[in-house]
């Protein structure tokens, strides 16, 4: 996710969900990605959906992309 609102948005949802953040950069080699995605276990891959084609695909993996979701039907209250 580029720098934004967003992320941090993301960040907080994230920690607040237990889990840990790995930044990937898009700029970096595919191989790089790929074992650092591998390496890291990561269960769910936040995104958003022009940086995607520019990420390693793992079979498996569930891809969020953050700016196509539909949140409006979701509570509005602290869980």
């Amino acid at each position: 996710v580029e720098r934004s609102p967003q992320m941090i948005i993301g960040l907080l949802a994230i920690l607040k969900a237990g889990g840990a953040y790995v930044p990937l950069d898009p700029a970096y080699p595919a191989e790089r990605l790929s074992y650092l995605m591998h390496d890291s276990g990561i269960a769910l891959l936040l995104s958003q959906s022009w940086l995607r084609p520019s990420l390693p695909r793992i079979d498996g993996l569930p891809v969020l992309e953050l700016d196509r979701e539909n949140v409006s039907y979701l509570p509005t209250s602290n869980p």
